[in-house]
């Protein structure tokens, strides 16, 4: 399974309605779980980021159409990211020259 980290910024409307943001996340999660995708943490942060999730899927195509999917509701924008474990990257740096 592939890990992403995902930093995520309200939008002004996501903003308004910010005291749904927990129930928000439980609906993502399971929303998540329908397409094949775990969320595996989910952090409120202070700072330039609103919020920081750690997901894993298997299949790439619909890990992106999720993301896709959730910014399409108008609550968030953000970047994701392809994290690598240890074991992931000893892999990478085998065909490093």
């Amino acid at each position: 399974m592939a890990t992403y980290v995902t930093l995520c910024n309200y939008t002004d409307q996501g903003i308004r309605s910010v005291k749904e943001t927990v129930k928000r996340m439980d609906a993502a999660k399971k929303a998540a779980a329908q397409a094949g995708l775990q969320i595996k943490d989910f952090y409120w942060l202070q700072g330039q980021h609103d919020f920081l999730v750690i997901s894993e899927s298997a299949d790439e195509i619909a890990s992106t159409a999720f993301i896709l999917n959730t910014y399409k509701a108008g609550n968030v924008r953000g970047q994701t990211f392809r994290a690598f474990t240890a074991a992931e990257m000893e892999k990478v740096l085998e065909k490093v020259g």
